[in-house]
């Protein structure tokens, strides 16, 4: 069983997204990631084994590119506002299941939606601390995203966003080198929360 989960918008930041799935891939095996395009067999029940891989996920990423938000079908409604988007459906999913979702927003300016702009059953992904993937960085931000999620599925410690950061912590950490900046457009609560931190 995949312990990671890539849950994706077809249409969005396509060649960005086969580039994470390459990085986790690489570093911890292509059984351990679920894609649904490279996972489920032709033939199989494709339904049921996206729902079965959702709720038993030990880690699910959501890629979230530009396009994400937004997207729209053929008659013009918003895809994530239809009840069987399988967007939205997977994530649900995991949530319910009580699984760890992490947001993977790709690009340098994209930013973690609102409460306010996602369905009620899928809200609660907009206050989880997101991971990046800058365009700018590319090579060091997937670097950094392999190795966030390693130490996530190892329980070793707490998200770290590659690139960019996790909030502050409360309590005493080791000494960290940290440089922060705010991606474009950003609110000051985005800003806080969008930093570059490396670990020594």
């Amino acid at each position: 069983m995949p312990r990671i989960f890539l849950s994706f918008r077809k249409p969005d930041s396509r060649w960005m997204r086969d580039r994470v799935y390459r990085a986790l891939s690489d570093r911890l095996g292509a059984d351990e990631v679920f894609k649904s395009g490279r996972s489920i067999p032709p033939g199989a029940d494709f339904a049921g084994i996206l729902r079965r891989q959702a709720a038993e996920c030990e880690l699910m990423c959501v890629l979230i590119g530009p396009g994400w938000l937004d997207a729209r079908g053929e008659d013009g409604g918003r895809l994530l506002d239809r009840d069987h988007d399988w967007v939205r459906v997977e994530i649900a999913t995991a949530l319910r299941a009580g699984n760890r979702v992490v947001p993977v927003l790709l690009g340098d300016a994209t930013m973690l939606p609102d409460a306010s702009a996602l369905p009620a059953e899928i809200a609660e992904l907009a206050g989880l601390q997101f991971l990046r993937v800058p365009e700018t960085h590319l090579p060091d931000g997937l670097a950094h995203l392999v190795d966030a999620v390693t130490t996530l599925l190892s329980g070793a410690g707490t998200p770290v966003e590659p690139g960019h950061g996790t909030a502050p912590a409360t309590d005493a950490v080791p000494p960290t080198t940290m440089t922060a900046h705010v991606s474009g457009g950003g609110s000051a609560y985005q800003a806080a929360r969008d930093q570059t931190i490396r670990l020594a």
